[in-house]
């Protein structure tokens, strides 16, 4: 709730904590805003009707709280006495996997994400979404800074692509879907932060609004399984359209929007002569756009089961505008390409 102060006061010192980290010029000033998110981000995790919320919240600050301490213990000791800015750590390479690392693990990428989908599937869709996008801000900001091209980061990048593709597979919850999506577009995020700064900012701001639109119709639809994607008549043939088609934009089907900032990634990633990685992210990545199919896939046959009660789901005419205006913005994706990409 938005309207309560206590949670708008959360919401607040959520953002400020994001800012401070990726204003801050030393990897202390980092660390505290990092603190002040993870502090912020408790007390709106957790929902007194919700049974599951606790288990996440622990999760998460068990969590947040590993890597935080290693970030801190290894910034104090492999600092030897030096400044704890960002230039004094750039040329060592035990430092950068360390940093990495702990980063990592705060993103959930794999190999450490062992406790994203257990977080998602506790939260609501709101939350969720916040923890999809916004806590991803401060680490891809400061991993930024001390990832290099090498063997670590690569391997990475494919564990991420990997895992979000096959982990996906067997899930009948649309968060832990969600979830190892995130992780499969967090490897391709991790991918374009070595070309630029600009390209990573590009997907994130793609993805943000790609998982907003679908996750505000799981939202709408109050869908939290598979299952009700068949057993579900959604009978608005608008809205219905709406959802799986932002669902096949967010797997990055062309001609849909989600496809342009993989194209970019994979054009920029060939002219760097990273052709190996762009083939192995690539054929991997159709592992997610197989679920995103499989769940559209009753809503595209012709005909197809569906139950004889039609549950009454009121929507809101502003809903319905803001549907409409997400799925045209999927619909006309690559249109807009000839435009962005020789800005990039």
């Amino acid at each position: 709730m938005l309207n309560h102060p206590t949670r708008l006061l959360f919401y607040l010192t959520l953002m400020t904590g994001t800012l401070i980290s990726i204003s801050s010029t030393s990897w202390l000033g980092a660390w505290i805003g990092l603190e002040i998110n993870l502090l912020s981000f408790i007390p709106l995790m957790s929902n007194m009707n919700n049974q599951f919320a606790t288990e996440a919240t622990l999760k998460y600050f068990l969590t947040q709280a590993l890597a935080s301490a290693i970030l801190l213990f290894g910034v104090v000791t492999l600092s030897l006495g030096s400044h704890l800015t960002f230039s004094s750590f750039t040329d060592s390479t035990l430092l950068n996997t360390v940093l990495s690392s702990t980063l990592l693990l705060k993103m959930g990428a794999a190999p450490f994400h062992f406790w994203f989908p257990g977080v998602m599937e506790g939260l609501d869709w709101f939350n969720g979404l916040i923890l999809m996008t916004w806590q991803k801000i401060a680490p891809l900001m400061l991993i930024s800074y001390v990832i290099t091209p090498n063997a670590f980061s690569f391997s990475i990048i494919i564990i991420c692509i990997i895992t979000g593709s096959v982990g996906g597979f067997n899930q009948t919850s649309l968060r832990k879907i969600m979830a190892y999506s995130s992780i499969n577009h967090l490897g391709w995020m991790l991918s374009s932060v070595l070309l630029g700064e600009s390209y990573w900012l590009t997907y994130f701001t793609f993805y943000v609004f790609l998982s907003t639109s679908v996750i505000l119709l799981f939202h709408a639809y109050q869908l939290s399984h598979i299952n009700q994607f068949f057993s579900l008549p959604l009978n608005n043939p608008i809205l219905k359209m709406a959802l799986f088609c932002n669902l096949l934009s967010l797997g990055g089907l062309p001609p849909f929007l989600g496809f342009l900032p993989k194209w970019i990634i994979i054009q920029s990633l060939v002219d760097h002569h990273y052709t190996p990685l762009v083939t192995l992210m690539v054929i991997f990545t159709l592992g997610t756009l197989y679920f995103y199919l499989r769940m559209g896939y009753s809503a595209f046959m012709l005909a197809h089961a569906e139950t004889k009660w039609i549950p009454l789901m009121p929507f809101s005419p502003s809903l319905q505008w803001i549907t409409l205006l997400l799925l045209s913005f999927s619909l006309v994706g690559l249109l807009i390409a000839p435009l962005l990409i020789p800005i990039l």
